[in-house]
């Protein structure tokens, strides 16, 4: 562990906190068929405390709460806690290499998903400043072979409201995201997509429009994207461990990430970052998302006018920003995911306070975490998390929960399976998660706050995720 601690001052909170598996901000609030599709095992959280207004943080707790999640295996990587652009807690836990046993340290480097969002948000902003491109400039002014190219505004793809699908969704995503992709095959996978809805009237995540942001901003100022994050972001902000990322490089402090199977990490594989390009392909560390979010929202990237145009909202979603409102005040920042990458950054201007989290590892849900971390800084009271061992199960006594499972309640099914003594579900067009026995016939992945209690005999299993259930039957 490694801890840095100041006195300071705070204000009440109510936090809204998103997590999510392969692709962000897809939530269990079912709005309608399109977006149930893709919310098993993605999560929105909601949690409020009232707190005095100064105290000093409880450095023990924090520390026993990341020392309880290193110890029982439910997380490796990072936290930070800026106050008034400082740094007031840090702490590293987990390893960034476990083959060699090379741990987590303050300036390990991880892969920090669709946080990479905001940057390029922010680099898009400070090319509109210079008058390199406009928010109103059409797509079909690049690529008018996108459907629906002639009414696709570049504000619209900050937004989220392009209406152009999310490549990433597709059925054989997996079967390609290790390999390089050029220019031309992402395109080409785009346009064949097609569009979902006129452009403008609704709202629908999408890594794609910002795969295109990032072209864009690499013809608009004839340079590369690693030049612009450079020039724009990480040089005046003096981020010393941010770029654009390339096949992982442990030498470099580059973290590799892991997925729980069997009570032990496994490493998992790397998506080729040729693909994610603006959308995820960001390499930073905890301490370099904090300077970055009180850089922004100082001004000292982009101006007055810019940052509130970002923060302005529709569906929650400003350009490259999610809304975090805490009772009268409120915060905006991102989430990331990446292969076994998760990562949290939220910044509150009127507290000038901000937390990133980083892991290369999880298996206990970030959201926690960080309301756990939250509760613990604002002295609310808060107890730290009795995690339960696994118990072990033979991979003969798994076949009676092997199946696939519906309900008509969902449209996605939930398929079971076994690799070795560990069981795996995976709901339709979701990654496969590796499942803890903790209790006769119930099984959980806390990496999401999913349990699974199986009735074999009835051919039947109760899905529990937050205070939602579902329950679901075995298909002959």
């Amino acid at each position: 562990m490694q801890i840095k601690t100041k006195k300071i001052n705070y204000l009440p909170i109510y936090i809204v906190l998103l997590g999510f598996i392969k692709t962000d901000n897809k939530h269990i609030i079912i709005k309608n068929k399109r977006v149930m599709k893709r919310i098993v095992f993605l999560i929105f959280i909601l949690v409020w405390s009232t707190l005095s207004e100064a105290q000093t943080i409880d450095v023990a707790k924090l520390d026993s709460l990341f020392t309880s999640i290193e110890n029982h295996k439910k997380g490796m990587g990072c936290i930070s806690i800026f106050k008034n652009g400082e740094e007031i807690y840090q702490s590293s836990y987990g390893y960034s290499d476990v083959e060699n046993q090379v741990k987590n340290q303050t300036d390990t480097k991880f892969r920090i998903g669709s946080i990479s969002k905001t940057f390029t948000a922010t680099i898009i902003m400070k090319l509109v400043e210079e008058g390199r491109l406009s928010l109103t400039s059409k797509l079909s002014d690049y690529y008018p072979q996108i459907s629906n190219a002639n009414k696709i505004t570049i504000e619209y793809l900050l937004q989220h409201r392009s209406g152009i699908p999310n490549f990433t969704d597709v059925d054989d995503y997996t079967n390609w995201c290790t390999e390089k992709q050029t220019k031309k095959a992402l395109l080409d996978r785009i346009i064949s997509g097609g569009t979902s809805f006129e452009p403008g009237e609704e709202f629908e995540y999408s890594n794609s429009n910002y795969v295109l942001l990032t072209y864009l901003a690499e013809e608009a100022s004839s340079k590369s994207f690693s030049d612009l994050l450079t020039e724009i972001i990480c040089t005046p902000c003096l981020l010393s461990n941010t770029y654009v990322g390339e096949k992982i490089d442990s030498n470099n402090k580059e973290a590799y990430s892991y997925i729980k199977q069997s009570s032990e990490w496994e490493k998992t594989k790397e998506t080729d970052m040729s693909i994610p390009l603006g959308s995820g392909f960001i390499v930073s560390n905890a301490y370099d998302l904090n300077r970055f979010m009180f850089y922004l929202f100082s001004e000292k990237i982009v101006n007055s006018e810019s940052l509130k145009h970002m923060t302005l909202l529709k569906d929650n979603f400003g350009l490259g920003l999610l809304k975090v409102p805490f009772h009268d005040h409120t915060g905006y920042g991102h989430t990331g995911g990446i292969d076994g990458f998760q990562s949290n950054v939220f910044y509150f201007p009127e507290e000038n306070l901000s937390i990133a989290l980083v892991e290369n590892g999880v298996s206990y849900m970030l959201n926690n975490i960080v309301i756990g971390c939250l509760s613990i800084y604002f002295g609310k009271a808060y107890d730290l998390p009795g995690f339960i061992d696994a118990i072990t199960i033979t991979a003969e006594e798994l076949d009676k929960y092997i199946g696939v499972y519906s309900s008509p309640n969902l449209p996605i099914k939930l398929t079971i399976t076994k690799k070795g003594n560990t069981l795996i579900a995976q709901g339709t067009g979701q990654p496969e998660l590796p499942l803890e026995c903790v209790g006769n016939n119930i099984f959980q992945y806390e990496g999401v706050d999913l349990t699974l209690e199986f009735l074999p005999e009835e051919n039947k299993m109760i899905l529990k995720q937050l205070k939602m259930t579902f329950d679901m039957s075995k298909e002959n």
